[in-house]
């Protein structure tokens, strides 16, 4: 981070590790481990229900069949979800071949699909059927059998793994098709962080019988845990309550940027309490913000209002 302004914190808001299990309840995201069967959509409506709020949303689809990392936002953190949706993506996949493949011609076929790639959504997607651009970023053989191969895959968010099969398939003849997919990771959250359905329903009642808090404190993470990829800019409380009346941070209000903001990316604009104000689209890279601290022009348009108004005291003016 670059640390452009001095400035000390006051005493509004709380610090997102700090919130109350009601807090979260409120807004917060749970990370399923989502079972052959239901669609995402059902899995987010069973949520909802046991949950009894209005708003959920699910962080990028996975097919009824398919299973693992299942991210959820429950309430305002809604808001964000669309985040998840774009992230990064790792999957296990077991890979069946019509035709007997040999080990060297299927990991030089998978070499070759590391970086851009051309894709057209099936038929059975909820999306627009038109070619676009997606990215593998690396894919690992862990067991190859003349019939089938297992493998990792880490890609861009909106990858369809059934299409990538089908395509090493047409390439090297082997007629190869998706047989079995399970995602291991999704943005920052892993496997290892997700509780199944059926765990989070006997927990969530749980607690209700008991009232001890404990019981759910690792299974609602603050909506913040799902922008921790994004570059972000820390800004003065002064400035805060300015943009949840939408406007655009300028240079005076920022506190400490990150080194890795780019003219153009999506960045996560918070207070020096973590929290989350809004999502933005930086208008200038870091290092201009850090050679000219003192400019006054504007270092972010905003995107989404995340906090809520009258959070932070009101400093501003209006013209």
């Amino acid at each position: 981070m670059y640390k452009i302004a001095e400035s000390t914190i006051g005493p509004y808001g709380v610090s997102p590790d700090e919130r109350s299990l009601e807090q979260l309840l409120k807004s917060s995201v749970v990370v399923i481990n989502k079972q052959a069967g239901p669609s995402s959509h059902q899995v987010s409506a069973w949520l909802r229900d046991l949950l009894g709020v209005e708003h959920v949303g699910h962080g990028g689809t996975l097919d009824p069949n398919v299973t693992g990392v299942l991210p959820i936002s429950i309430g305002k953190a809604s808001k964000v979800i669309r985040v998840m949706q774009e992230s990064t993506k790792e999957y296990i996949c077991l890979m069946k071949h019509r035709n007997k493949v040999d080990f060297v011609t299927i990991s030089n076929s998978l070499e070759k699909f590391v970086g851009p790639i051309y894709q057209i959504p099936p038929l059975q997607a909820a999306v627009k059927r038109e070619l676009r651009i997606r990215r593998i970023y690396e894919m690992e053989i862990i067991e190859h059998h003349l019939d089938s191969t297992l493998f990792r895959v880490e890609c861009e968010g909106g990858t369809y793994i059934r299409n990538l099969c089908e395509d090493v398939g047409s390439a090297i003849g082997s007629g190869a098709f998706m047989e079995q997919l399970i995602r291991t990771k999704s943005g920052p959250f892993t496997i290892e962080d997700s509780v199944s359905l059926i765990e989070l329903s006997d927990m969530y009642k749980k607690w209700k019988e008991l009232g001890n808090s404990s019981i759910l404190s690792n299974i609602f993470r603050p909506l913040e845990s799902m922008l921790v990829d994004l570059p972000k800019i820390e800004i003065k409380d002064s400035a805060v309550d300015a943009l949840c009346h939408g406007a655009d941070l300028g240079c005076p209000g920022v506190v400490s940027v990150s080194k890795s903001m780019m003219r153009g990316q999506l960045i996560s604009i918070t207070t020096m309490k973590g929290e989350a104000v809004a999502l933005a689209r930086a208008t200038v890279d870091s290092s201009e913000i850090a050679d000219n601290p003192k400019s006054k022009g504007k270092v972010a348009k905003l995107e989404r209002v995340i906090m809520e108004r009258g959070t932070y005291p009101r400093e501003w003016n209006s013209k």
